[in-house]
């Protein structure tokens, strides 16, 4: 007999609550998004968790990270990664900057999966649930640069070579071609 195909991989987090108590464990990537969070603690206890309650699920490298080393929570300069720069504000006033994918489809109602502004650090993605916010803010958009400006003079080429082809919309001359 063959189980559930799903693979049975859990990933490693740090989960911090808005009571400021720690959960370190396990939880299955695919699963974990649901009102109650379940995690597999170290000790083999598997803990319910109300999301109602947990500030951030930190996905990171090792439990114990690195105690000496200060980990940033804004980006020094323009983020150099793909995404949503935001900035977003927690119940208890702390700020934390981060990116968020770009895409509509990346979006789910119970919060939002980021990436820290530190790429060194030990926490390589953190889910951060609606309710542990009160505001979010969006500051920028940052592009993977395949889209590429085009320089005045090729844009002004292009409408030339259109120009031609394109029809009135409201009855008056083309911009084009009355120039």
């Amino acid at each position: 007999m063959v189980k559930d195909a799903i693979s049975s991989t859990r990933k490693r987090v740090v989960i911090r609550k808005l009571d400021k108590g720690l959960i370190k464990g396990f939880i299955e990537p695919h699963r974990y998004l649901s009102i109650d969070l379940e995690v597999l603690d170290r000790d083999g206890r598997l803990v319910h968790v109300p999301l109602s309650q947990v500030k951030g699920v930190f996905f990171v490298r090792d439990f114990e990270g690195n105690p000496d080393r200060a980990e940033r929570k804004i980006f020094r300069s323009r983020p150099r990664l793909a995404g949503l720069w935001v900035r977003m504000t927690f119940k208890d006033n702390e700020v934390l900057e981060a990116l968020l994918p770009n895409n509509l489809l990346d979006v789910d109602p119970l919060g939002f999966l980021v990436t820290p502004p530190d790429v060194y650090s030990n926490n390589l993605r953190i889910f951060i649930p609606r309710t542990a916010l009160t505001e979010m803010e969006v500051l920028g958009v940052i592009t993977d640069g395949v889209v590429r400006r085009m320089s005045q003079r090729a844009a002004q080429a292009r409408i030339v070579a259109v120009g031609d082809q394109q029809f009135g919309l409201f009855g008056g001359t083309n911009p084009v071609e009355s120039k």
